[in-house]
């Protein structure tokens, strides 16, 4: 287990086929897990209820980044003193969470981000590996940051690392925003190796060609209107 100010932030939108054994895995390190419901249309919320995590539900389909933003918000009022973000889908594995915590608990950052290029992907489809790495090259072109790794989901931070966050771009676009406001807050952050499984069911639910620019042109407008 890790420490018991620790809490877990999942954002879902319908994931009822897989979010109970993602709860049961993160439950393993930490009784804290919010699952931030985005208005999902099956059984999402009860499933995940049942496995024994705390439910917050939108009563509209708002997007990854306001689900986020929705689980931090709550996790900070509970006392939350680190919180760690972790998909819905059953790409992340749990085991990886103790690498995220610890540059935290040694003082080395306030902010961690997982690479999967610096740790193993299993089963990436070429074309999610090509357009991964042209969003790493925008991302640190746009934020200055030297990551190598900009739209992965687990992602830790300290309490002052979550208190700069404040995500206002809703949807998929929020991954390059978070990455000016780390920027923006001069917290010291690491990148640390973790691994992503691309399964069967991952890969029909991930973002295509065209997603990726409309993710593009969502950021740069936020970016504009800021």
């Amino acid at each position: 287990m890790l420490p018991p100010d620790l809490w877990i932030v999942i954002p879902a939108f319908n994931e009822a086929a897989v979010i109970g054994s993602v709860i049961d895995d993160v439950r393993r390190y930490s009784e804290h897990v919010v699952v931030v419901d985005d208005c999902s249309r099956d059984g999402t919320a009860n499933v995940a209820a049942a496995a024994g995590a705390t439910v917050l539900r939108h009563v509209l389909n708002r997007g990854q980044g306001a689900a986020l933003q929705t689980g931090i918000t709550y996790a900070l009022r509970a006392g939350a003193n680190t919180i760690i973000t972790f998909d819905s889908d059953g790409q992340h594995l749990a085991d990886d969470l103790p690498a995220l915590f610890s540059p935290i608990a040694s003082g080395t950052a306030d902010i961690v981000l997982g690479s999967r290029f610096l740790g193993t992907s299993e089963s990436v489809p070429p074309l999610r590996r090509l357009l991964l790495r042209t969003a790493t090259i925008f991302t640190r072109l746009t934020s200055g940051l030297r990551v190598t790794d900009a739209h992965n989901g687990l992602r830790a931070f300290s309490r002052h690392g979550a208190e700069a966050i404040d995500i206002q771009l809703d949807r998929m676009a929020h991954a390059s925003e978070i990455m000016d406001q780390i920027k923006d807050s001069g917290l010291p952050y690491v990148e640390v190796p973790v691994r992503v499984r691309y399964t069967p069911y991952a890969r029909n639910k991930g973002q295509r060609g065209i997603h990726a620019v409309r993710v593009a042109f969502d950021y740069l407008i936020g970016r504009w209107v800021r």
